[in-house]
Formats: structure tokens, C-alpha cells, sequence
């Protein structure tokens, strides 16, 4: 399997635990020149306006997850979200590969849908078996999705 696509998987996976960090990543290594999405019908996730936007929903989002009336992530919406943003970016990560976009956002997309359920029982079993509060572990994931994104774009 081509390498390309793994990655796909990954930065969706990610999209899965975060919906709205890895596009943040993503826009911001576009709009850095590591992914270039020049000469595809993605260039504008590079834009200085794309990476502002995405950058201030992803912080929005940060917060809005520590608090304790967000919806779970398997819920509809944020379920979409997540197989939307995870299509998106594994769609991004091909692009700049001279891959196929479409088969980046399905692989994209299932990412999306592994790391939502994933991550919440993950996340859940931790608090529990740990005994700690919720937010610790929620920051934790706050730094594997971020460090994972940022590893999935950098290769």
C-alpha cells in the first residue's frame, strides 16, 4: 500500500479525536508551502484566509470540548463533522502527493469514523480506569491530535 494513503488514514484518524485540528494543520502546512495544493481544486485551504478561519475554529473547538454539555463526538453531528474534516484532509494529503483526491477522502473520511468511536472509548475507558477527571485525558488527546497531525502532513 502506498505510504500516500496510510497518512490519509492517519491525518482522517486524527479528524476522528479532533474535527476541526486537522484541518487547522492542514491549512496551516499549505499555506507554509510543506503541502502543495497549488494546481489542485484545494488550493484554497491555503489561503491566509482558510488557515485564519480553520485556526480559530479549532480553538474554538478545544474549549467547547472541556466543557460538560458537548455532545458526544459518535453523536450525528459530530460525527459528520469529523468523517467531513477527516475526508477533506486525507483528500488534501493526496493531493499534494499527485494522488487521487477522491480515494484521499474516502480513506479520509473512514479515518474520520475510526477515530471518533476510538477516541471516545478510549478516552472513556482511561477516566474511568485512571480515576481522573475527564479534562485531563481531553487535554492529552488535545496533544496526540495535534502532534499526530503534525506528523502525518510533515512526511
Amino acid at each position: 500500500m502506498n505510504y500516500i494513503f496510510a497518512f490519509a488514514i492517519g491525518i482522517g484518524f486524527t479528524a476522528g479525536l479532533r474535527s476541526l485540528t486537522p484541518p487547522a494543520v492542514v491549512a496551516w502546512a499549505a499555506h507554509l508551502g510543506w503541502l502543495n495544493l497549488n494546481n489542485s481544486p484545494l488550493a484554497f485551504v491555503g489561503s491566509i484566509i482558510a488557515v485564519i478561519i480553520f485556526s480559530l475554529l479549532a480553538l474554538f473547538e478545544l474549549f467547547v470540548d472541556l466543557q460538560p454539555s458537548t455532545q458526544k463526538r459518535t453523536a450525528p453531528m459530530p460525527l459528520i463533522a469529523r468523517i467531513v474534516t477527516g475526508g477533506l484532509c486525507g483528500a488534501c494529503v493526496c493531493a499534494a502527493s499527485n494522488q487521487s483526491m477522491i480515494i484521499g477522502a474516502i480513506l479520509g473520511a473512514m479515518g474520520g469514523l475510526i477515530g471518533a468511536f476510538a477516541g471516545y472509548e478510549v478516552r472513556r475507558k482511561l477516566v474511568a480506569a485512571l480515576k481522573i477527571k475527564d479534562i485531563f485525558i481531553a487535554v492529552l488527546e488535545d496533544l496526540v491530535t495535534i502532534g499526530a497531525a503534525c506528523f502525518f502532513i510533515s512526511r
